[in-house]
């Protein structure tokens, strides 16, 4: 199995699985749907199109800077001024992740190169969250373990939050496989139909692996994932 390795970095990010009506939460970490849109929007995917094939994709997600959870009040009003209903909306401030995807090697190249060159903007969860840097990280075309892969990966955190947790271990959400104690997530996308989005049940793991940047203090900033300069909206 063929892996591909992404990075969420932004301001902020919004990953809801279970919000309802005036009240939108975020989990700690980025949902299987939302993975699943960004792609999606990367290959110009319509709403009413199948997402099959990118759902059954095996995800694992390191959260290496858990950012902090803020809260937005929003108050709307109509163009004939009738007010909507109040609002809250939560979002993950400054907050970043690794993402490994693992599946078939031709179609990880076709979604590496969508990536690069994306046919709609990306976003980490709303439309008011656009990436700080490149989406993309590597794609790894031999055989590998998605989980042991994002293990491995540098550590992508800022400088004052690495003096902060310098040592600390961080926590992996995956993709349950057979025989595993795990919870169930309501994040499995079926359909982002406009008549109506539909999800499902998903089995889901978490553990902690131990920090990779174990380099002495001298080479500690060159093994962080470098963050290039980055305009989420260029493209536009």
């Amino acid at each position: 199995m063929a892996v591909l390795v992404l990075r969420f970095s932004g301001p902020m990010q919004s990953w809801g699985d279970s919000s309802r009506f005036t009240r939108r939460l975020t989990r700690h970490e980025p949902t299987k749907s939302g993975v699943v849109g960004l792609l999606a929007a990367a290959l110009g995917r319509g709403r009413e199109e199948s997402v099959d094939d990118l759902a059954q994709l095996e995800l694992v997600i390191r959260i290496d800077q858990p950012g902090k959870i803020i809260r937005d009040f929003q108050t709307e009003r109509l163009e004939d001024g009738k007010a909507l209903p109040l609002s809250h909306r939560f979002y993950l401030s400054d907050a970043k992740f690794l993402v490994a995807l693992g599946g078939p090697l031709d179609f990880l190249l076709e979604l590496k190169n969508a990536l690069l060159a994306p046919r709609w903007p990306l976003f980490l969860g709303r439309r008011s969250c656009p990436p700080d840097a490149p989406v993309f990280v590597r794609l790894l075309e031999e055989d590998v373990d998605a989980r042991d892969v994002l293990a491995g990966e540098p550590w992508c955190v800022s400088e004052w939050n690495r003096r902060r947790r310098e040592g600390e271990e961080l926590e992996m959400v995956c993709d349950a496989r057979d025989g595993e104690a795990c919870e169930s997530q309501a994040d499995y996308p079926l359909s982002f139909g406009l008549t109506g989005r539909r999800y499902a049940c998903r089995p889901v793991v978490r553990f902690r692996v131990p920090n990779p940047d174990g380099l002495p203090e001298t080479s500690r900033r060159a093994s962080a994932v470098a963050v290039p300069d980055h305009d989420p909206m260029a493209m536009l």
